[in-house]
């Protein structure tokens, strides 16, 4: 039976955090693997899509059915393309990415993600790679959407076009949140059926909260924010967050109530948060908005 699940691949900011200190809630940066209606989704590609690789790999040698896979970048720092040289499938001939992204200052996203590979700081480039892989850059006017009626995933502009889309479709909406450094990020809608999350890491609260993002995601069933720092820290005198492109969890609390969603898990945790840090944030952050948990890697959500 088809179903609608998130799981958790990585929940780190800035760079992996392993050790003792992590073990819980998890050391590597961030990746989010979506099951929709059948088809495989990934959101970002941070250490965490590592072992999400080996796991496919792994399951292709038992069973040999080629991987397909939508891969979304909400943006390109490091931190969120780091694992993606890493990742089994991409040196499989078999597999077939359909890469989605923004253009971020004026460059191609494929030309982009080819510099993270350039010989000598990595032993072969993004030409070598076994995979099929098309990339295309989106725009915040534009829709994405899959069906196993399709050989591939279609872009449609969100305002003109009245695609008739098979029910069994998979919808993706996107907005642009200009509140990250160095050309903004990518804020994800996917819907499938009646359910629906939305995924909003590396944004910045503003002033009587982020009124586009809660508008974008109203009454979502799952919203998964940003949640980089503490109140306290992000107004620290001696070394302020503000205009660093994060939120604190409070932010994201804020957004969670104003758009009335179901559920709402913290990511982008700071590295030099430990467990029993984050574990303190979320029971403070429950007081408020009861329905909070964090993202932990490995935890399974199924909406």
């Amino acid at each position: 039976m088809k179903s609608f699940s998130v799981k958790f691949r990585g929940v780190r900011g800035g760079y992996p955090m392993p050790g003792p200190g992590t073990n819980r809630v998890g050391g590597n940066t961030t990746c989010l693997e979506v099951l929709a209606g059948g088809h495989l989704i990934i959101i970002d590609a941070g250490t965490g899509i590592i072992g999400l690789g080996r796991e496919m790999i792994a399951q292709y040698r038992i069973d040999h059915v080629p991987i397909v896979i939508t891969l979304l970048f909400t943006h390109t720092h490091h931190d969120h393309i780091q694992g993606f040289p890493f990742f089994g499938p991409a040196h499989l001939a078999n597999s077939t990415f359909y890469i989605f992204g923004p253009k971020m200052l004026y460059e191609d996203l494929e030309a982009t993600l080819a510099k993270a590979m350039l010989p000598p700081y990595f032993p072969l480039d993004m030409e070598e790679l076994a995979s099929m892989r098309y990339v295309r850059n989106l725009r915040e006017r534009e829709m994405l959407a899959l069906s196993h009626g399709w050989a591939e995933p279609r872009v449609f502009n969100a305002y003109r076009d009245k695609p008739e889309l098979p029910a069994e479709a998979v919808k993706v909406w996107l907005m642009r949140s200009y509140a990250h450094p160095q050309g903004g990020v990518f804020v994800y809608r996917i819907e499938w059926q009646d359910k629906n999350l939305v995924f909003a890491t590396d944004t910045e609260g503003y002033y009587d909260l982020d009124k586009r993002l809660a508008r974008f995601a109203r009454g979502a069933d799952l919203l998964i924010h940003d949640a980089e720092y503490t109140e306290e820290e992000y107004l620290d005198a001696m070394d302020p967050k503000q205009g660093w492109g994060h939120s604190t969890w409070q932010m994201a609390v804020e957004v969670a109530k104003a758009a009335e969603v179901k559920q709402l898990a913290l990511t982008h945790h700071n590295a030099w948060h430990d467990d029993d840090f984050l574990e303190a944030v979320e029971k403070e952050a429950q007081a408020i908005f009861p329905a909070t948990i964090l993202a932990r890697e490995g935890l399974i959500i199924e909406l």
